[in-house]
C-alpha cells in the first residue's frame, strides 16, 4: 500500500528545517511521492530546490490569494506574477502545477479585485503551458466557479485542494474536469457535511493531501502536520466509504500521477 500526499508545503519554516527527517518519515509512511506547493514568487526558489534534491518531491509555481497586491515579502514588495513568469518559470521539468491560486474572501475584503485578476492570470498561465491548476477557494465558491469558467479552466484542468466546499460545488467543480482533494479536515469530528462529500466524489476523482504544516489528521490535531500523515486521511475516506484503505491509497495515487503527469 502506498500513498501520494497531492499538496504540501515543505518550504514553510514548520518543515523546512528538519526536512531530512520529513522525507525520511514520508518513507516509513510509504508515502512514495509529495507536491510541494508554491504560495509567492519569492518563495518559489526554496520550492523548486527542494523538488530538484528529492526525486519523490515535485513542485508548483503560483501567489496564493492570501497575500494582497503590494503586501511586503521577504523585505520588498511582493511580486505580482504575469503570464509569461508563470510560463516561464513552470518550464521547470519538476514543476508539474501551476498554484496555489483560486479566491480567498474569508480572510480579506473587498475590494478584491486584485485577487480576482490573479486568479484569472493563473488560469491563463495554466492554459498557455498545459499544466493543471492547484485551486484554493474559501467564502468565494460561486465567484471561484464563475471565473473558472469565464477563463476556460477546463482546458487546463486541475484540482481543487483541501475542499470543504457542498456537494453542489464538488459537482461544479467536477463537471469542469477538475478533481476534489480531502486534507485532515475530513477527519475531524465537526466536518459531517465534507465527510458525506468524500462518498460521493468518483473514485477516478479523489485525492488525499495534508496542506502541511497546517491541518494535521485525527489523531495528531493541535500538532505541525506533515506528508507522513497523509494515510490517515485515506484511512478515514475508506471508513467513510466502506472500503479498504488500500482502495484509497491506489486510487488517488493514481489520480495523482494522471493529473500531474508523475510517473
Amino acid at each position: 500500500m502506498m500513498f501520494v500526499d497531492s499538496h504540501c508545503h515543505l518550504s514553510f519554516p514548520e518543515l523546512s528545517g528538519d526536512i531530512d527527517a520529513v522525507v525520511e518519515r514520508m518513507a516509513a509512511a510509504r508515502v512514495t511521492a509529495a507536491l510541494n506547493v508554491c504560495v509567492t514568487l519569492e518563495e518559489f526558489p526554496r520550492v523548486l530546490a527542494l523538488a530538484k534534491r528529492f526525486p519523490n518531491i515535485v513542485c508548483s509555481v503560483g501567489v496564493h490569494p492570501d497575500y494582497p497586491a503590494g503586501d511586503a515579502q521577504e523585505g520588498a514588495p511582493l511580486q505580482e506574477p504575469d503570464v509569461d513568469t508563470l510560463v516561464r518559470l513552470a518550464a521547470e521539468p519538476k514543476v508539474v502545477a501551476i498554484g496555489e491560486t483560486g479566491l480567498d474572501y474569508y480572510r480579506l475584503k473587498e475590494p478584491l479585485d486584485w485577487q480576482r485578476e490573479r486568479f484569472r492570470t493563473h488560469i491563463r498561465a495554466a492554459r498557455r503551458c498545459g499544466k493543471p491548476l492547484i485551486v484554493h477557494t474559501r467564502a468565494a465558491a460561486t465567484d471561484t466557479l464563475r471565473l473558472m469558467r469565464e477563463e476556460g479552466a477546463a482546458e487546463a484542468g486541475g484540482v481543487m485542494h483541501c475542499f470543504t466546499e457542498t456537494w453542489e460545488v464538488a459537482q461544479a467543480a467536477l463537471d469542469l474536469g477538475f478533481f476534489i482533494s480531502f486534507s485532515g479536515i475530513v477527519t475531524f469530528k465537526s466536518a459531517t457535511e465534507l465527510q458525506e462529500v468524500a462518498t460521493k466524489v468518483p473514485l477516478d476523482r479523489l485525492l488525499i493531501e495534508t496542506d502541511s504544516p497546517y491541518l494535521a489528521p485525527v489523531p495528531y490535531r493541535g500538532r505541525p502536520n506533515e506528508p507522513s500523515y497523509v494515510p490517515h486521511v485515506a484511512a478515514k475516506i475508506a471508513t467513510l466509504r466502506g472500503v479498504l484503505q488500500d482502495e484509497i491509497a491506489r486510487a488517488s495515487s493514481n489520480n495523482f500521477s494522471r493529473l500531474f503527469k508523475y510517473i
